[in-house]
């Protein structure tokens, strides 16, 4: 006779057996499941009349003839995009900005790729992607007309704030996370009161800090121009949440780790880079995501300190007499464009988390 415990273990049941298992356990289960079923099926017919079924595709419908329908109009979209997208940027130029998108975007993309996880060719890729950015937006070189920061606008301005509080932010965080764990009270203690002074505040009082006040506190040589005062404070925002969860990754390593690369006679530095922060942002990663995802949404908050980001554009877009009725085609239009770049990096993170096995031992 066979061992009873050398049996295979019983097959999984099948998805019909688990959803009525999961959902129609008792007539009480199954008629809230039916109820919720049906919610969930009528606001999707409500969408989908309203954006698809009914909605004017025409580019070019009159505002009057959008006004008389019964859904969507996407004529604002079609005729509005070059706002929203670019601001104020001059329309002759507005190339330069679609063009700084894709730089932008193919940065990130490089960026994911295994291929180019080195210190070296990470550094290249983003070093070289923000100049490229730069030069097209800014010009005044390569016979590209100069343009001022203050035309900057849509999508492209978005892009670059995100891009430049992340490339300035995340490695003020690893400093900040190292400095928190020095052994000398004075580095540690203080830093530890900028981090959480820092973290004490909302974000749109310290964007209004460096945009209005810090040109009170400092010379004319040192305030530069507003955007870049105002990207300063979003790193610092960015890096004072970031540093504290690096500091919860490195706590997650085991001390044993560092003191026997101690024993082996391993400088600070080889032991901070080759065995304490590979780990630390390994233990960090979803937490990290998080924070990049959450730094992508906060641009919009720019838009009180007076910047044209595509937020503000949007609302430039249906804010003339004309098109005042359609600002929820512009709104869902600017979400999905906020959604297609979150959605892609929570994916990206979701990748990274399997491929490190993050979360298992």
């Amino acid at each position: 006779m066979s061992d009873p415990s050398l049996a295979s273990p019983p097959a999984p049941p099948g998805r019909l057996i688990d959803l009525r298992r999961r959902y129609f356990r008792t007539p009480v289960q199954a008629a809230i499941s039916l109820a919720c079923l049906g919610l969930l099926a009528w606001l999707a017919w409500g969408v989908l009349n309203w954006a698809v079924f009914s909605a004017e595709f025409s580019a070019d419908a009159s505002p009057e003839t959008c006004r008389a329908g019964a859904g969507a109009c996407w004529t604002v979209i079609a005729q509005r995009w070059r706002i929203i997208l670019f601001g104020l940027y001059p329309y002759d130029e507005q190339w330069r900005s679609a063009l700084a998108c894709v730089v932008v975007v193919a940065m990130i993309v490089l960026s994911c790729l295994p291929s180019f996880w080195s210190g070296l060719r990470l550094a290249a890729v983003w070093v070289l992607g923000t100049a490229a950015f730069y030069i097209l937006m800014k010009g005044g070189i390569f016979g590209l007309r100069q343009i001022g920061e203050d035309q900057w606008g849509g999508l492209a301005l978005t892009l670059f704030i995100f891009v430049a509080t992340c490339l300035i932010g995340f490695p003020l965080s690893i400093v900040f996370a190292l400095m928190r764990r020095s052994k000398l009270p004075v580095i540690s203690h203080g830093i530890g009161l900028v981090i959480d002074a820092v973290r004490s505040l909302p974000l749109l009082s310290i964007l209004f800090a460096f945009a209005v006040v810090v040109p009170f506190m400092l010379p004319d040589f040192l305030q530069g121009g507003r955007l870049y005062r105002v990207i300063c404070g979003a790193a610092l925002f960015f890096a004072a949440y970031q540093a504290e969860i690096i500091r919860g990754g490195l706590q997650g390593v085991a001390r044993g780790q560092e003191e026997a690369a101690m024993s082996l006679g391993m400088s600070y530095r080889h032991r901070v880079g080759k065995i304490l922060l590979p780990q630390a942002m390994r233990n960090a990663l979803p937490a990290t995501i998080n924070q990049f995802v959450i730094s992508f949404k906060e641009t919009s908050l720019v838009i009180v300190v007076g910047f044209f980001e595509i937020l503000a554009s949007g609302n430039a877009a249906y804010g003339t007499g004309e098109w005042t009725f359609a600002y929820r085609e512009v709104y869902a239009f600017i979400a999905l464009i906020y959604f297609t770049f979150v959605f892609s990096l929570s994916r990206y993170g979701a990748y990274l988390e399997r491929r490190m096995a993050v979360g298992t031992r």
